[in-house]
């Protein structure tokens, strides 16, 4: 019973660090809301490139600055380059795509 308490402990102060990230706001950079606008978009690409089966997510990175999303990492082909670029693009809140992927095969 002791270590069912324990667990249940340590999973509740995990949820807690990881869910509640710390934030400071100063002069230039993004206000709360819109980072969690940023994190939202990063992980509907992330999503939808899962989905799709035509990108390799695990090999591709997707940051997002004021819905300006910046694309790097490497792809197997053209053909999944612009895949990928075309999803992140058709993402709802998504400004820009900057597709900085590089062709390795």
């Amino acid at each position: 019973m002791l270590a069912r308490t324990s667990l249940v402990a340590l999973a509740t102060a995990l949820v807690a660090l990881i869910g509640t990230p710390g934030c400071s706001v100063t002069r230039g950079q993004e206000s709360v809301g819109e980072y969690v606008d940023d994190a939202t978009i990063t992980a509907r690409v992330k999503a939808k490139w899962i989905e799709s089966h035509d990108v390799d997510a695990a090999v591709i990175h997707v940051q997002t600055l004021n819905g300006e999303v910046s694309l790097s990492g490497f792809a197997k082909s053209g053909l999944e380059k612009g895949r990928a670029e075309e999803i992140a693009r058709t993402t709802q809140g998504v400004r820009i795509v900057h597709n900085n992927l590089i062709i390795r095969p």
